[in-house]
């Protein structure tokens, strides 16, 4: 008989850590499975490696873009919740920390090495009385993208068993964060879609109802040629004229001949938006940045991406909001209003006012070095009055749109009628010009245009030279001279907190609804 030969026999404490190392990582397994989202995915992949590793702080750093030196704090946990004050700072990764982990070893050290190394980052985490910190690269398939690191208040905690089960974990970490990364920019590509859809369904309903510019005459070409010279760059452009003479469509003809055209024009009306509105509309907010901001939401800089935004109105913009723009004018970077991270656009701005923003810089209501900033080729486009060998050809396009749209088939225009059309004064230029054409195909039951055209409703609103409206109640004859006085004062200045809406104690909105019912432009004011 041969003697029995046992099998050595494993001591039961190697073999339960061995057990336990296996189902942390099956866990850790499973919860990159269920989660997309990466700041969930790693506050509970932060828990469940606490279990096994004690620690109070934990961290995932990222790389910048094509450097190996400087890395951003991705996403930061303390005490198991998340920290966001903690997070977007940049901080250089030391000479010997990127020897260490350039051989993938995980790296442990107190926090007096760390302030004798990278006495910055010692700096920011003080506040937290760390005491050991370990460190690992997260290497995916494309290579090394970011740091994965943990700390604790208390010495000696990360052994080498703490160190090999970080460096298994890491791996996991590694590809969660490679697919969570990826499933955010599907995301934020699909939500983009979805707002540059909204926007341009928006612009669809906000259409002029022309597709093109109109006239031949000297002045009008005179711009054009400007526009052809200034498309094909990425050169800011200052639209100045009167309203009501297309200087969107100026800038959507900028768009159509530049480089960009194959991207967004996406277009803001400074002075339609509310003002508590106007930053978060332009920059865009994060969740719970403001009541009711119950879903972060990209701004229109961000929408523009790679485009073109046109900034109608741009001298109704507050003081308050104007040096973020002049930042997102000359650092091609904005910050969402409740975030603390700056993203970078690509954005060619085109801006345009029917106002003097060299006035308006004298009397201290528009940032001097903003107006240098927009006024780098300035365009002027003339008003109806100066082109009035145009008038023809805009009254025919005019018909020939509204008659079709309209049901109203219209055979013609006489002479006399074109004539007094040519030779009146047109302070509200082309769009008065529109609205009294689609009138008078309204009013041309027998398809010819008649005469009265340029009746009682359609006397050019007035400055303080010009008659009133004659038409007007004695209450509104009260309020339009209020506005008209609020006006003057403000030096044509709707909003903000100088402008005549403030004097007259009314929301800007409201103001600019009851200069349109009375007949009221700036002009002259």
């Amino acid at each position: 008989m041969f003697p029995r030969v046992h099998a050595p026999s494993r001591s039961p404490e190697p073999v339960r850590a061995e057990r336990d190392r296996l189902r942390l990582l099956l866990k850790i397994t499973n919860l990159l499975v269920s989660r997309h989202e990466l700041p969930d995915l790693f506050q509970a992949l932060s828990e469940c490696i606490g279990r096994a590793i004690p620690h109070e702080y934990a961290s995932v750093s990222l790389y910048e873009q094509g450097s190996s030196e400087a890395a951003r704090v991705w996403l930061a946990v303390v005490d198991g919740r998340r920290r966001p004050d903690l997070e977007g700072r940049s901080f250089l990764v030391s000479a010997m920390s990127r020897a260490r982990l350039a051989e993938r070893q995980t790296q442990t050290y107190d926090f007096a090495e760390l302030r004798r190394n990278n006495p910055a980052v010692a700096a920011s985490l003080a506040p937290l009385r760390l005491v050991s910190l370990c460190s690992v690269h997260l290497v995916s398939a494309r290579g090394l993208i970011g740091i994965l690191s943990v700390a604790s208040r208390k010495p000696g905690v990360f052994g080498p068993e703490a160190m090999r089960l970080l460096r298994e974990a890491s791996s996991q970490i590694a590809i969660a964060l490679e697919n969570s990364l990826a499933y955010g920019e599907i995301r934020r590509l699909k939500d983009q879609l979805l707002t540059e859809k909204a926007y341009l369904e928006e612009e669809i309903r906000d259409e002029h109802g022309f597709h093109e510019i109109i006239g031949q005459s000297e002045p009008l070409r005179r711009a054009l040629q400007q526009v052809d010279t200034v498309a094909a760059t990425d050169a800011t452009v200052l639209i100045q004229g009167e309203t009501g003479t297309g200087k969107e469509l100026v800038a959507r003809a900028i768009h159509e001949r530049s480089p960009r055209r194959g991207q967004s024009f996406v277009r803001v009306n400074c002075a339609a938006l509310p003002l508590t509105l106007l930053e978060s509309e332009m920059f865009g907010h994060e969740r719970g940045a403001f009541t009711n901001a119950i879903a972060a939401r990209a701004g229109r800089f961000e929408v523009a991406h790679r485009g073109t935004l046109f900034l109608d109105e741009i001298g109704e913009l507050p003081l308050d909001v104007q040096p973020k723009l002049l930042r997102a004018v000359q650092e091609g970077e904005i910050q969402r209003v409740g975030s603390s991270r700056t993203t970078h656009v690509d954005v060619r701005l085109i801006v345009a006012t029917n106002r003097d923003l060299a006035a308006m810089v004298q009397a201290g209501s528009f940032r001097e070095d903003l107006y240098y900033r927009l006024n780098v080729f300035p365009i002027v486009v003339p008003p109806l009055r100066d082109r009035q060998d145009d008038i023809p050809a805009l009254v025919r396009h005019f018909i020939r749109q509204h008659s079709a749209r309209l049901k109203r088939p219209i055979a013609g225009v006489p002479v006399s009628v074109m004539e007094s059309l040519s030779k009146w004064h047109w302070p509200g230029n082309v769009r008065e010009l529109d609205n009294v054409v689609e009138r008078a195909v309204i009013l041309a039951t027998d398809g010819v245009i008649r005469r009265p055209l340029l009746g009682k409703t359609d006397v050019a609103p007035v400055s303080a030279s010009r008659p009133e409206l004659p038409d007007l109640s004695p209450l509104d004859r009260v309020q339009r001279n209020a506005i008209i006085h609020a006006l003057r004062a403000a030096n044509g200045l709707v909003g903000g907190s100088e402008g005549a809406a403030a004097r007259l104690g009314m929301k800007r909105t409201t103001l600019q609804s009851r200069m349109r019912k009375l007949g009221i432009v700036r002009q002259g004011y």
